[in-house]
Protein backbone atom coordinates (compact mmCIF):
# COMPACT_ATOMS: atom_id res chain seq x y z
CA UNK A 1 0.00 0.00 0.00
CA UNK A 2 2.85 2.22 0.85
CA UNK A 3 4.19 1.91 -2.65
CA UNK A 4 0.81 2.61 -3.92
CA UNK A 5 1.07 6.02 -2.06
CA UNK A 6 4.34 6.86 -3.21
CA UNK A 7 3.39 6.38 -6.82
CA UNK A 8 0.33 8.32 -6.63
CA UNK A 9 2.26 11.28 -4.46
CA UNK A 10 4.88 11.11 -7.62
CA UNK A 11 2.51 11.10 -10.21
CA UNK A 12 0.20 13.87 -8.27
CA UNK A 13 3.55 16.48 -7.88
CA UNK A 14 4.57 15.55 -11.20
CA UNK A 15 1.49 17.86 -12.64
CA UNK A 16 0.48 19.74 -9.70
CA UNK A 17 3.83 21.35 -9.56
CA UNK A 18 4.26 22.76 -12.93
CA UNK A 19 3.20 26.27 -14.36
CA UNK A 20 1.76 25.02 -17.11
CA UNK A 21 -1.21 22.80 -15.16
CA UNK A 22 -2.21 25.80 -13.40
CA UNK A 23 -2.86 28.21 -16.26
CA UNK A 24 -4.94 25.42 -18.10
CA UNK A 25 -6.63 24.56 -15.11
CA UNK A 26 -7.58 28.80 -15.18
CA UNK A 27 -7.59 28.51 -18.90
CA UNK A 28 -10.80 26.35 -19.05
CA UNK A 29 -13.34 28.65 -17.15
CA UNK A 30 -12.07 31.95 -18.55
CA UNK A 31 -12.15 30.89 -21.82
CA UNK A 32 -15.52 29.16 -21.59
CA UNK A 33 -16.58 32.75 -20.62
CA UNK A 34 -14.99 34.33 -23.61
CA UNK A 35 -17.01 31.87 -25.69
CA UNK A 36 -19.90 32.40 -24.50
CA UNK A 37 -19.17 36.14 -24.66
CA UNK A 38 -17.75 36.25 -28.32
CA UNK A 39 -21.09 36.10 -30.20
CA UNK A 40 -23.05 38.94 -28.30
CA UNK A 41 -19.32 41.06 -28.60
CA UNK A 42 -19.60 40.10 -32.25
CA UNK A 43 -22.68 40.83 -32.73
CA UNK A 44 -22.78 44.27 -30.77
CA UNK A 45 -19.69 45.22 -32.67
CA UNK A 46 -20.63 44.56 -36.13
CA UNK A 47 -20.72 47.44 -38.73
CA UNK A 48 -24.60 48.77 -39.96
CA UNK A 49 -25.00 47.91 -43.48
CA UNK A 50 -25.70 50.84 -45.37
CA UNK A 51 -27.65 50.12 -48.00
CA UNK A 52 -29.96 51.51 -51.41
CA UNK A 53 -33.08 50.68 -52.22
CA UNK A 54 -33.69 51.53 -55.62
CA UNK A 55 -37.47 50.73 -57.30
CA UNK A 56 -37.25 49.60 -61.15
CA UNK A 57 -40.10 51.53 -62.82
CA UNK A 58 -43.65 52.37 -61.66
CA UNK A 59 -45.10 48.52 -61.43
CA UNK A 60 -42.26 48.67 -58.41
CA UNK A 61 -44.07 51.10 -56.76
CA UNK A 62 -44.67 50.94 -52.83
CA UNK A 63 -41.70 47.90 -52.65
CA UNK A 64 -39.38 50.38 -51.38
CA UNK A 65 -42.00 51.45 -48.35
CA UNK A 66 -42.43 47.81 -47.80
CA UNK A 67 -38.59 47.22 -47.44
CA UNK A 68 -38.42 50.73 -45.17
CA UNK A 69 -41.60 49.26 -43.06
CA UNK A 70 -40.47 46.20 -42.21
CA UNK A 71 -36.79 47.09 -41.08
CA UNK A 72 -39.25 49.85 -39.07
CA UNK A 73 -41.13 47.17 -37.64
CA UNK A 74 -37.84 44.87 -36.74
CA UNK A 75 -36.48 47.98 -34.31
CA UNK A 76 -39.79 48.05 -32.66
CA UNK A 77 -39.38 44.27 -31.79
CA UNK A 78 -36.14 44.72 -30.77
CA UNK A 79 -36.96 47.33 -28.21
CA UNK A 80 -40.23 45.61 -27.10
CA UNK A 81 -37.64 41.92 -26.49
CA UNK A 82 -35.07 44.39 -24.55
CA UNK A 83 -37.81 45.68 -22.43
CA UNK A 84 -39.18 42.41 -21.42
CA UNK A 85 -35.64 41.17 -21.20
CA UNK A 86 -34.52 43.71 -18.64
CA UNK A 87 -37.61 43.28 -16.58
CA UNK A 88 -36.88 39.42 -16.29
CA UNK A 89 -33.46 40.46 -15.15
CA UNK A 90 -35.05 42.68 -13.08
CA UNK A 91 -37.01 39.71 -11.12
CA UNK A 92 -34.32 37.50 -11.51
CA UNK A 93 -32.14 39.51 -9.69
CA UNK A 94 -33.84 42.25 -7.83
CA UNK A 95 -32.28 45.49 -6.31
CA UNK A 96 -29.61 44.28 -8.36
CA UNK A 97 -30.25 44.77 -12.09
CA UNK A 98 -31.62 48.90 -13.11
CA UNK A 99 -34.08 47.60 -16.06
CA UNK A 100 -33.08 50.65 -17.81
CA UNK A 101 -29.39 50.30 -17.66
CA UNK A 102 -29.85 46.25 -19.17
CA UNK A 103 -32.66 47.83 -21.63
CA UNK A 104 -29.76 49.68 -22.92
CA UNK A 105 -27.45 47.25 -22.79
CA UNK A 106 -29.61 44.45 -24.57
CA UNK A 107 -30.82 47.32 -27.18
CA UNK A 108 -27.27 47.79 -27.99
CA UNK A 109 -26.32 43.97 -28.88
CA UNK A 110 -29.74 43.68 -30.60
CA UNK A 111 -29.10 46.79 -33.11
CA UNK A 112 -30.44 46.69 -36.23
CA UNK A 113 -28.17 45.21 -39.12
CA UNK A 114 -28.74 47.58 -41.91
CA UNK A 115 -29.92 51.17 -42.41
CA UNK A 116 -31.13 52.04 -45.87
CA UNK A 117 -29.22 55.57 -47.24
CA UNK A 118 -30.03 57.60 -50.03
CA UNK A 119 -29.72 56.39 -53.88
CA UNK A 120 -26.06 57.48 -55.39
CA UNK A 121 -27.13 59.65 -58.53
CA UNK A 122 -25.38 57.53 -60.82
CA UNK A 123 -27.24 54.65 -60.19
CA UNK A 124 -30.72 56.53 -59.63
CA UNK A 125 -29.82 58.07 -63.36
CA UNK A 126 -29.00 54.45 -64.65
CA UNK A 127 -31.37 52.57 -67.48
CA UNK A 128 -32.90 49.40 -65.77
CA UNK A 129 -30.95 46.45 -66.39
CA UNK A 130 -27.50 45.87 -67.19
CA UNK A 131 -27.11 49.64 -67.03
CA UNK A 132 -28.43 50.04 -63.77
CA UNK A 133 -26.17 46.63 -62.45
CA UNK A 134 -22.95 47.93 -63.50
CA UNK A 135 -23.73 51.41 -61.24
CA UNK A 136 -24.54 49.66 -58.94
CA UNK A 137 -21.10 47.16 -59.35
CA UNK A 138 -18.94 50.23 -59.28
CA UNK A 139 -20.34 52.01 -56.07
CA UNK A 140 -20.10 48.67 -54.11
CA UNK A 141 -16.16 47.94 -54.85
CA UNK A 142 -15.38 51.91 -53.54
CA UNK A 143 -14.24 52.39 -50.60
CA UNK A 144 -14.36 55.33 -48.23
CA UNK A 145 -17.14 56.47 -45.65
CA UNK A 146 -20.03 56.52 -48.05
CA UNK A 147 -19.33 53.20 -49.47
CA UNK A 148 -22.34 51.15 -49.82
CA UNK A 149 -22.56 47.77 -48.76
CA UNK A 150 -25.48 46.84 -50.31
CA UNK A 151 -28.10 47.54 -53.36
CA UNK A 152 -31.51 46.34 -53.59
CA UNK A 153 -33.15 46.83 -56.73
CA UNK A 154 -37.11 46.24 -56.70
CA UNK A 155 -39.44 45.28 -59.40
CA UNK A 156 -42.37 43.17 -59.96
CA UNK A 157 -42.47 39.93 -62.33
CA UNK A 158 -45.31 39.20 -64.95
CA UNK A 159 -47.34 37.75 -62.53
CA UNK A 160 -47.07 41.24 -60.56
CA UNK A 161 -45.06 39.19 -57.79
CA UNK A 162 -42.09 41.52 -56.23
CA UNK A 163 -38.52 40.08 -57.25
CA UNK A 164 -35.41 41.46 -56.13
CA UNK A 165 -31.97 41.88 -57.15
CA UNK A 166 -29.20 42.06 -54.37
CA UNK A 167 -25.84 43.35 -55.09
CA UNK A 168 -23.67 43.06 -52.36
CA UNK A 169 -20.05 44.08 -51.19
CA UNK A 170 -19.32 40.65 -49.96
CA UNK A 171 -20.42 37.62 -51.65
CA UNK A 172 -20.64 35.96 -48.14
CA UNK A 173 -23.18 38.13 -47.01
CA UNK A 174 -26.59 36.75 -46.93
CA UNK A 175 -28.25 39.27 -44.01
CA UNK A 176 -29.50 42.28 -46.86
CA UNK A 177 -31.23 39.10 -49.13
CA UNK A 178 -33.01 37.39 -46.04
CA UNK A 179 -34.36 40.51 -44.76
CA UNK A 180 -35.64 41.87 -48.62
CA UNK A 181 -37.04 38.40 -49.24
CA UNK A 182 -38.95 38.16 -45.68
CA UNK A 183 -40.25 42.09 -46.51
CA UNK A 184 -41.25 41.00 -49.89
CA UNK A 185 -43.03 38.27 -48.44
CA UNK A 186 -44.80 40.27 -45.95
CA UNK A 187 -45.96 42.85 -48.53
CA UNK A 188 -46.72 40.49 -51.07
CA UNK A 189 -49.21 38.11 -48.28
CA UNK A 190 -50.67 41.95 -47.58
CA UNK A 191 -51.76 42.46 -51.43
CA UNK A 192 -53.02 39.28 -51.57
CA UNK A 193 -55.06 39.76 -48.69
CA UNK A 194 -56.19 43.19 -49.73
CA UNK A 195 -57.30 41.62 -53.01
CA UNK A 196 -59.79 39.25 -51.03
CA UNK A 197 -60.85 42.01 -49.31
CA UNK A 198 -59.69 41.88 -46.00
CA UNK A 199 -58.68 45.49 -45.13
CA UNK A 200 -55.03 46.46 -44.43
CA UNK A 201 -55.24 47.40 -41.21
CA UNK A 202 -56.63 44.28 -40.23
CA UNK A 203 -53.09 42.25 -41.72
CA UNK A 204 -50.88 44.67 -39.94
CA UNK A 205 -52.34 44.17 -36.07
CA UNK A 206 -52.69 40.22 -36.99
CA UNK A 207 -48.60 40.18 -37.98
CA UNK A 208 -48.31 42.65 -35.31
CA UNK A 209 -49.37 40.52 -32.78
CA UNK A 210 -47.47 38.66 -30.46
CA UNK A 211 -48.93 36.63 -27.77
CA UNK A 212 -47.59 36.62 -24.28
CA UNK A 213 -47.61 32.92 -23.38
CA UNK A 214 -46.71 32.06 -20.34
CA UNK A 215 -45.29 28.26 -18.98
CA UNK A 216 -47.02 26.18 -16.06
CA UNK A 217 -45.80 22.56 -14.60
CA UNK A 218 -47.18 20.84 -11.72
CA UNK A 219 -43.33 20.56 -10.67
CA UNK A 220 -42.59 24.17 -10.66
CA UNK A 221 -42.36 25.94 -7.24
CA UNK A 222 -44.93 28.88 -8.04
CA UNK A 223 -47.16 27.05 -10.70
CA UNK A 224 -45.77 29.54 -13.48
CA UNK A 225 -41.94 28.12 -14.66
CA UNK A 226 -39.63 30.31 -13.88
CA UNK A 227 -35.50 30.58 -14.15
CA UNK A 228 -35.27 28.79 -10.52
CA UNK A 229 -37.42 25.84 -12.16
CA UNK A 230 -35.52 25.51 -14.88
CA UNK A 231 -32.29 25.37 -13.06
CA UNK A 232 -31.73 21.91 -12.15
CA UNK A 233 -32.02 21.42 -15.91
CA UNK A 234 -29.06 24.24 -16.21
CA UNK A 235 -27.10 22.14 -13.38
CA UNK A 236 -27.79 18.82 -15.09
CA UNK A 237 -26.23 19.28 -18.51
CA UNK A 238 -23.39 21.87 -17.40
CA UNK A 239 -22.70 18.47 -14.42
CA UNK A 240 -22.58 16.33 -17.75
CA UNK A 241 -20.29 18.41 -19.84
CA UNK A 242 -18.31 19.06 -17.06
CA UNK A 243 -17.72 15.28 -15.76
CA UNK A 244 -16.88 14.41 -19.82
CA UNK A 245 -14.01 17.28 -19.34
CA UNK A 246 -12.73 16.19 -16.29
CA UNK A 247 -13.10 12.71 -16.99
CA UNK A 248 -11.29 12.64 -20.71
CA UNK A 249 -8.42 15.03 -19.25
CA UNK A 250 -7.43 13.09 -16.18
CA UNK A 251 -7.49 9.78 -18.75
CA UNK A 252 -5.32 11.35 -21.25
CA UNK A 253 -2.70 13.05 -18.42
CA UNK A 254 -2.56 9.27 -17.83
CA UNK A 255 -2.07 7.79 -21.16
CA UNK A 256 0.44 10.52 -21.66
CA UNK A 257 1.98 9.95 -18.22
CA UNK A 258 2.61 6.02 -18.99
CA UNK A 259 3.70 6.61 -22.83
CA UNK A 260 6.00 9.29 -21.73
CA UNK A 261 7.55 6.95 -19.13
CA UNK A 262 7.90 3.18 -21.09
CA UNK A 263 9.58 5.46 -24.01
CA UNK A 264 12.53 7.06 -21.27
CA UNK A 265 12.85 3.73 -19.76
CA UNK A 266 11.34 5.07 -16.11
CA UNK A 267 8.64 2.54 -16.27
CA UNK A 268 11.04 -0.41 -15.89
CA UNK A 269 13.17 1.18 -13.10
CA UNK A 270 9.55 1.41 -11.50
CA UNK A 271 8.71 -2.06 -12.20
CA UNK A 272 12.00 -2.88 -10.48
CA UNK A 273 10.84 -1.73 -6.99
CA UNK A 274 6.69 -2.44 -7.31
CA UNK A 275 4.44 -4.24 -9.64
CA UNK A 276 2.58 -3.56 -12.37
CA UNK A 277 -0.64 -3.56 -10.84
CA UNK A 278 0.69 -1.63 -8.03
CA UNK A 279 2.50 0.88 -10.42
CA UNK A 280 -1.12 1.36 -12.53
CA UNK A 281 -2.99 1.73 -9.35
CA UNK A 282 -0.67 4.29 -7.71
CA UNK A 283 -1.03 6.22 -11.17
CA UNK A 284 -4.80 5.94 -11.36
CA UNK A 285 -5.00 7.21 -8.19
CA UNK A 286 -2.64 9.93 -8.57
CA UNK A 287 -4.59 11.20 -11.64
CA UNK A 288 -7.72 11.10 -9.97
CA UNK A 289 -6.69 13.40 -7.17
CA UNK A 290 -4.91 15.91 -9.72
CA UNK A 291 -8.46 15.71 -11.20
CA UNK A 292 -10.43 15.92 -7.82
CA UNK A 293 -8.28 19.06 -7.47
CA UNK A 294 -9.29 20.50 -11.26
CA UNK A 295 -13.24 19.88 -9.92
CA UNK A 296 -12.53 21.82 -6.48
CA UNK A 297 -10.86 24.73 -8.32
CA UNK A 298 -13.31 24.71 -11.25
CA UNK A 299 -16.04 24.77 -8.58
CA UNK A 300 -14.24 27.08 -6.46
CA UNK A 301 -14.15 29.83 -8.58
CA UNK A 302 -17.68 28.93 -10.12
CA UNK A 303 -19.08 29.74 -6.37
CA UNK A 304 -17.47 32.31 -5.85
CA UNK A 305 -18.15 34.27 -9.09
CA UNK A 306 -22.35 32.96 -8.16
CA UNK A 307 -22.06 35.01 -5.04
CA UNK A 308 -20.93 37.87 -5.98
CA UNK A 309 -22.91 37.83 -9.43
CA UNK A 310 -26.13 36.08 -8.31
CA UNK A 311 -26.13 35.69 -4.38
CA UNK A 312 -29.56 34.67 -4.01
CA UNK A 313 -29.47 31.57 -6.33
CA UNK A 314 -26.63 30.23 -4.13
CA UNK A 315 -29.08 28.41 -1.31
CA UNK A 316 -31.25 27.22 -4.71
CA UNK A 317 -27.93 25.46 -6.23
CA UNK A 318 -26.52 24.10 -2.26
CA UNK A 319 -30.40 22.61 -2.19
CA UNK A 320 -29.87 21.28 -5.20
CA UNK A 321 -26.92 19.67 -5.11
CA UNK A 322 -27.02 18.61 -1.28
CA UNK A 323 -31.04 18.09 -0.49
CA UNK A 324 -31.93 16.73 -4.08
CA UNK A 325 -29.09 13.91 -4.76
CA UNK A 326 -27.44 15.76 -7.87
CA UNK A 327 -23.67 16.30 -6.06
CA UNK A 328 -23.68 12.59 -4.50
CA UNK A 329 -24.73 10.78 -8.05
CA UNK A 330 -21.96 13.20 -9.92
CA UNK A 331 -19.31 11.78 -7.34
CA UNK A 332 -20.54 8.40 -7.96
CA UNK A 333 -20.78 8.80 -12.10
CA UNK A 334 -17.58 10.64 -12.06
CA UNK A 335 -15.45 7.42 -10.17
CA UNK A 336 -17.09 5.14 -12.41
CA UNK A 337 -16.56 7.34 -15.18
CA UNK A 338 -13.01 7.96 -14.27
CA UNK A 339 -12.44 4.63 -14.06
CA UNK A 340 -13.20 2.88 -16.95
CA UNK A 341 -11.71 5.77 -19.45
CA UNK A 342 -8.71 5.80 -16.86
CA UNK A 343 -7.51 2.53 -16.75
CA UNK A 344 -8.47 2.24 -20.73
CA UNK A 345 -6.25 4.79 -21.94
CA UNK A 346 -2.89 4.29 -19.31
CA UNK A 347 -3.41 0.36 -21.01
CA UNK A 348 -2.91 1.85 -24.27
CA UNK A 349 -0.19 3.85 -23.44
CA UNK A 350 2.01 0.55 -22.51
CA UNK A 351 1.72 -0.16 -25.72
CA UNK A 352 2.86 3.19 -27.31
CA UNK A 353 6.24 4.82 -27.33
CA UNK A 354 5.38 7.75 -29.33
CA UNK A 355 2.92 9.99 -29.88
CA UNK A 356 1.70 8.95 -33.35
CA UNK A 357 1.26 5.10 -31.83
CA UNK A 358 -1.36 6.95 -29.84
CA UNK A 359 -3.33 8.95 -32.20
CA UNK A 360 -3.99 5.87 -34.51
CA UNK A 361 -5.87 4.36 -31.01
CA UNK A 362 -7.19 7.26 -29.49
CA UNK A 363 -8.89 8.48 -33.34
CA UNK A 364 -11.30 5.44 -32.89
CA UNK A 365 -11.98 6.27 -29.50
CA UNK A 366 -12.47 9.83 -29.48
CA UNK A 367 -15.23 9.41 -32.10
CA UNK A 368 -16.83 7.51 -29.44
CA UNK A 369 -16.86 9.98 -27.00
CA UNK A 370 -18.08 12.61 -29.37
CA UNK A 371 -21.91 10.50 -28.94
CA UNK A 372 -22.65 12.03 -25.09
CA UNK A 373 -21.69 15.88 -26.44
CA UNK A 374 -23.53 15.47 -29.02
CA UNK A 375 -27.00 13.65 -27.09
CA UNK A 376 -26.35 14.92 -23.98
CA UNK A 377 -28.49 18.06 -25.23
CA UNK A 378 -31.24 16.05 -26.48
CA UNK A 379 -31.21 13.95 -22.92
CA UNK A 380 -32.25 17.64 -21.61
CA UNK A 381 -34.96 18.43 -24.60
CA UNK A 382 -36.29 14.95 -24.54
CA UNK A 383 -34.92 12.54 -21.27
CA UNK A 384 -37.55 9.91 -22.38
CA UNK A 385 -36.65 9.14 -25.50
CA UNK A 386 -35.82 5.50 -26.86
CA UNK A 387 -32.84 6.05 -28.33
CA UNK A 388 -31.55 8.08 -25.25
CA UNK A 389 -32.47 5.60 -23.03
CA UNK A 390 -31.00 2.90 -24.31
CA UNK A 391 -27.37 4.98 -25.03
CA UNK A 392 -27.76 5.73 -21.16
CA UNK A 393 -27.34 2.29 -20.43
CA UNK A 394 -24.39 1.48 -22.37
CA UNK A 395 -21.64 2.02 -19.68
CA UNK A 396 -19.19 4.66 -22.02
CA UNK A 397 -22.33 6.88 -22.02
CA UNK A 398 -23.67 6.09 -18.79
CA UNK A 399 -22.13 8.82 -16.71
CA UNK A 400 -22.06 11.41 -18.85
CA UNK A 401 -25.95 11.23 -20.25
CA UNK A 402 -27.94 9.81 -16.98
CA UNK A 403 -26.09 12.94 -15.32
CA UNK A 404 -28.04 15.02 -17.90
CA UNK A 405 -30.94 13.03 -17.61
CA UNK A 406 -30.97 13.74 -13.60
CA UNK A 407 -33.43 16.96 -13.36
CA UNK A 408 -36.18 15.02 -15.35
CA UNK A 409 -36.12 12.58 -12.40
CA UNK A 410 -35.99 9.10 -14.41
CA UNK A 411 -37.05 6.09 -12.60
CA UNK A 412 -35.30 4.73 -9.69
CA UNK A 413 -34.28 1.18 -11.39
CA UNK A 414 -32.41 3.31 -14.82
CA UNK A 415 -30.59 5.19 -12.20
CA UNK A 416 -29.34 2.33 -10.03
CA UNK A 417 -29.09 -0.35 -12.90
CA UNK A 418 -27.65 2.15 -15.24
CA UNK A 419 -24.77 2.55 -12.36
CA UNK A 420 -24.61 -1.09 -11.50
CA UNK A 421 -23.92 -2.02 -15.47
CA UNK A 422 -21.55 0.78 -15.22
CA UNK A 423 -19.16 -0.37 -12.62
CA UNK A 424 -19.45 -4.08 -13.51
CA UNK A 425 -18.21 -3.04 -16.87
CA UNK A 426 -15.58 -0.68 -14.94
CA UNK A 427 -14.54 -3.44 -13.04
CA UNK A 428 -13.90 -5.22 -16.03
CA UNK A 429 -12.03 -2.89 -17.65
CA UNK A 430 -9.54 -2.75 -14.75
CA UNK A 431 -8.86 -6.86 -14.72
CA UNK A 432 -8.51 -6.35 -18.92
CA UNK A 433 -6.53 -3.23 -18.36
CA UNK A 434 -4.57 -4.64 -15.87
CA UNK A 435 -3.37 -7.40 -17.69
CA UNK A 436 -2.74 -5.07 -20.73
CA UNK A 437 -0.61 -3.07 -18.65
CA UNK A 438 1.53 -6.12 -17.46
CA UNK A 439 1.90 -6.95 -21.04
CA UNK A 440 2.67 -4.07 -22.29
CA UNK A 441 4.91 -2.54 -19.57
CA UNK A 442 7.12 -5.55 -19.62
CA UNK A 443 8.15 -5.41 -23.45
CA UNK A 444 8.68 -3.51 -26.04
CA UNK A 445 5.66 -5.18 -28.38
CA UNK A 446 3.25 -2.49 -29.72
CA UNK A 447 -0.58 -2.43 -29.44
CA UNK A 448 -2.03 -5.18 -31.78
CA UNK A 449 -4.82 -7.66 -32.63
CA UNK A 450 -2.27 -10.41 -31.35
CA UNK A 451 -0.55 -8.84 -28.46
CA UNK A 452 -3.92 -8.32 -26.95
CA UNK A 453 -5.08 -11.37 -27.53
CA UNK A 454 -1.93 -12.31 -25.84
CA UNK A 455 -2.42 -10.37 -22.91
CA UNK A 456 -5.80 -11.30 -22.34
CA UNK A 457 -3.71 -14.73 -22.16
CA UNK A 458 -1.56 -13.92 -19.29
CA UNK A 459 1.67 -14.09 -22.16
CA UNK A 460 3.94 -11.07 -22.54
Amino acid sequence: MSRILLIARREFAAYAKTVGFWLSLLAFPIFAVIGGAVPLLIQSSEPVRSVAVVEEGPQAAGLALAVRQALADEATRADEGARKAAEEAAKVSPGMTDPAVAQGAISAMSKPSMKIVAVPPAIAAAAPGEARDEAARAHLVEEGDGALDAVVLLDRNAAGEPTARVWTARATDDKVSDFVRAALKSSNQKTVFTAAGIDPAVVDRTEAFRPEVKSFSPKARDGEVSFRDRLPMIMGLAGGFILWSLVITGASILLNSVMEEKSNKILEVLLSSASATEILTGKVLGVALLTLTVMLAWGGLGLGSLAFFQPTYVADIGGILLHGGMLWWFVAFMVGGYLMYAVLFAAIGAFCETPRDAQTLMGPIMMVLVIPIMTMTMAIESPDAPVIKALSWVPFFTPFLMMARLPSDPPMYELVGSMVGMFAFALLMVWLAGRAFRAGALSDVKLSWKAFAAAMGGGR
